[in-house]
Formats: C-alpha cells, sequence, structure tokens
C-alpha cells in the first residue's frame, strides 16, 4: 500500500479549480482512483468554512457528479492563506500534518494562481518547508504549475531557474490540457501501432502536414486585456500547436517512458527553421458576423487599447531541418472569430506519379494537364489522414475508388472512426488524465524545460519578424469569415488548401 495523497489547490476558488480540477478529482475519487484515495485541500485568500467550500464545490459541479463529491465530500477541507504569507503557510502545513498520513503523506501542490506568481509561490513553499521529501523520498512532493510558462525565452528561462532553485526537474508538473485529450494521446498509437502508417510517415509519401487551430470566441468576459499582451504566436502557437506538431512528427521512442518520449519532442522542436517572412501571415479581426450574430471588430473590443498591433490570426509555414520531413511543408494556423470552432491534423499524402484515372480516352498528357488547370476535369484528390481533436474526437482517411458504371471515373469516398460512436461513451476529459498521471508520477504529457525553452526559441523568433523591417505587415480579417487571404498563398506548389473542419 503506498502513502496517502494530499492534494493542494492554491487558487480555489478560481473557475479552473471550480470547474476543471475539482470536477476531475470527484470523477476520479468515483473511480477509486488513485487506489490510495486522497485528500484535498483546498487554499485561497477569503475566509471561508469546510462546509461553506464544499457547497460552492457543489454548485458549480455538473449535475452527474453531484451525488458522487458526497463520498469525497468528508476528505475536501479549506485553509485561508495567501501563498505569499509565512503565517497562513505555517497554518496550512499544520493542517496538512493532521491528515492522514501527516508529513509522511505525498503532496501534489497545484498553483491554480497568475503566473506571475509561480516562482514566489514555489519560493515560500519551500521557506515553509512544505516541498521538503521525506527522509526516504518514497512519498512525493511535486508541483503543477499552467501556461503561460513565460512570455518569451527570456522570461521562460528565469521561471525555470527560479523553480530549479527549490525543486529538481522530477517535481515540476507543466500541464498543457491539450496533451490529456484522447486524440492526442492516440497519436503516437496510431503512429507507431499500425504498420500500415509509419513506413509512410517521412517526406518520401507526405506533401505537407498541416494543423489547425479554429475558434469562433473573441475577447468574451473580459479577456482583451489578457489577450491583447499575448496574442495568437503567445496564446496558442507557442505551446497547443507546437506541442501537437512534436508529437505528430517525432522519431519512434525507443519506449513510452517520460523521458524517451519527451527528448525526441524537444529534438524535433529544435529541428523547426525559422519561416522566411513571406511565409507568414499576422492578421487581425474587424466588424462581421459570427454563427449569424454580429461581431464586433478587435479594436473594438472591451480591454483591447488603441492602436494595438496584437494579432488574432497567424499562420505559418514553416519545415523541419530532420532527415525524416526535409523539404516538407509545415502548416500551422490559428485564429479567433472564424466560422467555427475545431482543432484538426491533416497528413495529405502525395499524389500518385501518373494520372491514370478520369482521364477521357486519348486524351495526351498535355491536353490533360491544361484540363485540370481549366478545371473541366477534376483532378484525383490526395490521401488526407485527418486526426480531428476538437469538439467531435475522430479520425478519418480519404481515398479513391471507382465510380459505378463505364469508365474509370474515381470520386472521393472516406473511412470514418469517432470515439463516442465506436466506444460508446465520451472520452476522459483532459484534466482528469492529467491529474491522476501527476499523482502517479507520470510525466510523459507534461512539459519539460527544455521543451519550454525550445518552444518559445521558435515563437521569439516569429515574433522578432514582425517588428523587423521587411517582415510581414498586420492585415485584415472580417469576423466570420476563414481568415486574410494572404494566407492561401502558403499552399503554393502544393495540392490542396486549408481545412474548414466538419
Amino acid at each position: 500500500m503506498g502513502h496517502p495523497h494530499q492534494i493542494v489547490i492554491f487558487g480555489a476558488s478560481g473557475d479552473l479549480a471550480l470547474h476543471k480540477l475539482l470536477p476531475a478529482l470527484v470523477s476520479l475519487a468515483r473511480q477509486r482512483l488513485p487506489a490510495e484515495g486522497f485528500h484535498v485541500v483546498g487554499v485561497a485568500r477569503r475566509p471561508k468554512s469546510d462546509a461553506a467550500y464544499r457547497d460552492e464545490i457543489v454548485g458549480a459541479l455538473p449535475p452527474e457528479l453531484r451525488d458522487a463529491f458526497a463520498e469525497l465530500a468528508p476528505r475536501v477541507s479549506y485553509v485561508p492563506g495567501d501563498v505569499s504569507s509565512p503565517a497562513d503557510l505555517a497554518r496550512l502545513r499544520a493542517h496538512l500534518a493532521a491528515l492522514p498520513g501527516g508529513d509522511a503523506a505525498s503532496r501534489l501542490y497545484y498553483l491554480s494562481l497568475k503566473a506571475s506568481l509561480f516562482a514566489p509561490a514555489v519560493t515560500e513553499l519551500a521557506r515553509a518547508d512544505l516541498l521538503q521529501r521525506v527522509a526516504d523520498r518514497t512519498a512525493f512532493r511535486r508541483v503543477v504549475i499552467e501556461k503561460p510558462f513565460g512570455h518569451d525565452l527570456t522570461s521562460a528561462r528565469e521561471l525555470n531557474q527560479a523553480l530549479h532553485r527549490h525543486l529538481e526537474e522530477e517535481q515540476i508538473y507543466r500541464i498543457d490540457h491539450y496533451l490529456g485529450k484522447e486524440t492526442i494521446q492516440n497519436i503516437l498509437g496510431l503512429r507507431f501501432h499500425n504498420a500500415i502508417f509509419e513506413p509512410l510517415w517521412n517526406r518520401s509519401h507526405v506533401e505537407l502536414i498541416q494543423l489547425t487551430v479554429a475558434e469562433q470566441l473573441g475577447m468574451e468576459s473580459g479577456r482583451g486585456g489578457y489577450y491583447d499582451s499575448a496574442g495568437a504566436v503567445r496564446d496558442m502557437l507557442q505551446n497547443h500547436m507546437l506541442q501537437i506538431l512534436a508529437l505528430v512528427a517525432m522519431e519512434p521512442p525507443s519506449s513510452l517512458e517520460a523521458e524517451d518520449v519527451r527528448g525526441l519532442k524537444v529534438s524535433l522542436l529544435k529541428s523547426l527553421r525559422l519561416p522566411e517572412p513571406h511565409r507568414v501571415v499576422r492578421a487581425r479581426y474587424t466588424a462581421g458576423t459570427v454563427d449569424g450574430r454580429p461581431a464586433r471588430a478587435y479594436l473594438e473590443e472591451d480591454g483591447v487599447p488603441a492602436g494595438s498591433t496584437t494579432e488574432t490570426y497567424v499562420a505559418v509555414r514553416a519545415e523541419l531541418d530532420n532527415w525524416r520531413w526535409s523539404g516538407v511543408p509545415i502548416l500551422l494556423r490559428h485564429g479567433k472569430r472564424l466560422p467555427r470552432k475545431f482543432t484538426e491534423v491533416q497528413v495529405q499524402f502525395r499524389t500518385p506519379p501518373l494520372q491514370l484515372f478520369n482521364r477521357p480516352v486519348g486524351m495526351t498528357d498535355a491536353e490533360l494537364r491544361r484540363a485540370i488547370r481549366e478545371g473541366s476535369i477534376c483532378q484525383i484528390r490526395p490521401n488526407v489522414l485527418s486526426l480531428c481533436i476538437q469538439p467531435r474526437e475522430a479520425i478519418s482517411l480519404s481515398f479513391g475508388v471507382k465510380t459505378p458504371g463505364q469508365g474509370m471515373l474515381m470520386t472521393p469516398a472516406r473511412l470514418d472512426f469517432d470515439y463516442r460512436d465506436h466506444f460508446g461513451k465520451a472520452t476522459t476529459p483532459a484534466y482528469e488524465r492529467l491529474l491522476l498521471d501527476a499523482i502517479l508520477g507520470d510525466a510523459t504529457l507534461f512539459l519539460r524545460a527544455d521543451e519550454i525553452e525550445a518552444s518559445w526559441a521558435f515563437a521569439d523568433a516569429i515574433l522578432a519578424r514582425f517588428g523587423a523591417e521587411g517582415g510581414p505587415p498586420l492585415v485584415e480579417y472580417p469576423a466570420g469569415s476563414w481568415g486574410p487571404v494572404q494566407a492561401a498563398a502558403l499552399f503554393e506548389g502544393c495540392e490542396g488548401g486549408w481545412s474548414v473542419g466538419r
């Protein structure tokens, strides 16, 4: 039997804690995971009793989890306090010592706080002896932090250095909730379990890879002020998108151990080649219509300062300088106020070297090429493997089949797999999977320090070019459109165009 687990949530009354972390913990408790069980201690500044905090949690839980909370409730307590106050932390330490297992229990500290407080919070926890391991090191002390992990490469390095003064790297769990999604976890399974895919997963057979993260939302809930300090590159490209790309394009690992997987992700990220300025499109939305409703321009959103030059859309055509992917375009796109919300990876395979089908009898190669250009004959579409991450979690493969009747006319068809349809239930929520992994000590889906710095190095280089002479200008697109027309040019020399989801 292992040590009892104590899970301490700083910022316990915030939206993240109430609507993501605590529902995930309630679900784990209902499943008796982990086997040793756990106690939850919420920490926030406002004074309240244990009973009041439990009522607050029940009010935030989805209806299907409220009955399950009754079992966990006796193991949920609340300690009012500020992470910067030695007196408050001393009171927290006494509270934890009185729980089952006491100071010999394993502890997971979740810093659901502003990013600027990560380093100071860890410093104060160390001063209060809350990070000190038990003598035999069998019980753990771990800290979970949310993005953003810095604002640029310099601040990311400073944050890592500050954390490493008090914590070993193995104690730090940098969480990216995207990596908890089933379809993203399945990328490695799809590639390395199925022999039909991996032999084709290289520059000889793949024409391009595209990744789209499209959002309908703009600056709701007063996010304009925060978002303007970040923008599309920092908010999405640097973290979620590069993490997905790393899993899609990394080399085969020797095992699924965390360090084997994360080491290969770092190697992949370091191979990203900085695109030329004309391969980067940066834009912001103007007024338009989204889902039938009027949408304000970005500069009219609450909290956005006048004269802002922050982008709400970015599209990049990059390449990877490695043996597997050299010369294959990597197309990355993210935007706010697009027609629909979806996240999707497409691996587009090369078309056959000879056009045998859809060719009228007697037509020469030159005549065929001219007919394709003029649109009188449809060129065979390439095979595309689509990994749909949200809103539906699914995998599809497009291919061509013969149309019934005379002649050899091909038409597109598709094989589909849907998680909900196949398994008869929704996939496990991301935070539920990631919290359990953090408790069990599986860091595979968490970010290592050098991963953070490698992704920031790429993002910083792009951001630097935005302000450089000759860099890409800030263009505009109407809210409710698929982005600026300039983004289509990134497909130059390649078949197809940007995905619009399903």
